[in-house]
């Protein structure tokens, strides 16, 4: 094809950090699930110092895709180029790089730049890829601003927290996994849910909503994208958050052994520092926050790994 029918386009950002050290931030790619908003999962696979396939699952005007990029890592120049081995339709072709020019010792300019085409050159798929990029680039430099801003300029108090709840069932893998996966079955199987939607058009990729019943009798609604790896682990990231959460990504894994099943529910959260005192009241601190979302996710989280057990144990 006729490089005219490829687009080029360029995003840029200026951030208030060394240039080592953001191009660090962009090569830890196994970070960007809590980095980059659209980024989902990414599972690495290393095939030189200087070269590595990434799989990428991330959502894109709103829908969740998935694609396998090869990378090309130049820390002398601090430069990472990309190009998708397979693209997701209505994607022809896509790559590009990031590099990062210092400024000062304390101040690097982030480009991250795209090039791609439409299958069949079709011009509403252009325009949806150009709305995608446009949107998923200034998300990420945004986030990567503000991330590395903040962990190498303020001394903010400690906002992330990680935790696990884990429990033994004497049953199979495949049984357990089954519970977690068909969340659309959530409204009959656990008390705590009191709505859900469930989308899967890829097999393997879902967009969760649902409605949580609190203790108070409350509900909340919250919209997650899961990447399912059948009978092994089912990994996800909240795009529709509760009040105190920044961040919530986390996984459910299903390893196998000789007495049975050990799953186990992951939870990473940063907190909103925005609503704490209005969802907690004035006196209310970042400890406060944490504990009372680690008390209602580990709440639930124990609960579905209950009902996942009853179920399996019944069927093995």
């Amino acid at each position: 094809m006729s490089n005219q029918n490829v687009r080029e386009v360029e995003h840029e950002i200026t951030v208030d950090a060394g240039a080592d050290e953001v191009y660090r931030l962009l090569a830890e790619c196994v970070h960007w699930p809590r980095l980059f908003p659209p980024t989902v999962y990414v599972d690495r696979t290393g095939i030189s110092a200087e070269e590595e396939r990434i799989r990428i699952w991330a959502t894109a005007n709103g829908e969740a895709k998935n694609w396998t990029s090869r990378r090309w890592l130049k820390p002398a120049e601090r430069r990472i180029d990309f190009r998708q081995e397979v693209s997701p339709p209505p994607v022809a072709s896509m790559g590009g790089g990031w590099i990062i020019e210092p400024l000062s010792d304390k101040q690097s300019r982030v480009r991250l730049r795209h090039d791609y085409r439409a299958i069949d050159d079709d011009p509403e798929s252009l325009k949806w890829i150009d709305e995608a990029v446009d949107s998923n680039s200034r998300k990420e430099l945004g986030a990567l601003k503000a991330n590395i801003e903040r962990a190498t300029v303020t001394a903010e108090e400690d906002l992330l927290l990680s935790f696990t709840d884990t429990v033994e069932i004497a049953g199979s893998a495949k049984d357990v996994y089954e519970f977690v996966n068909e969340a659309g079955k959530w409204t009959e199987r656990l008390p705590h849910v009191a709505r859900v939607s469930l989308q899967e058009d890829t097999p393997g990729l879902q967009i969760l909503e649902m409605d949580t019943r609190t203790k108070d009798g409350s509900t909340h609604t919250t919209k997650s994208v899961r990447v399912c790896f059948p009978n092994e682990k089912i990994v996800y990231k909240q795009t529709t958050l509760p009040a105190l959460m920044a961040l919530h990504t986390g996984y459910w894994e299903f390893v196998e052994h000789d007495a049975g099943v050990t799953a186990t529910s992951e939870h990473t959260v940063v907190i909103n520092t925005a609503n704490v005192t209005e969802i907690l009241g004035a006196d209310a601190t970042v400890a406060d926050a944490k504990q009372f979302v680690r008390n209602a996710l580990s709440t639930n989280s124990r609960a579905t790994l209950g009902h996942a057990k009853d179920y399996a144990e019944k069927r093995s």
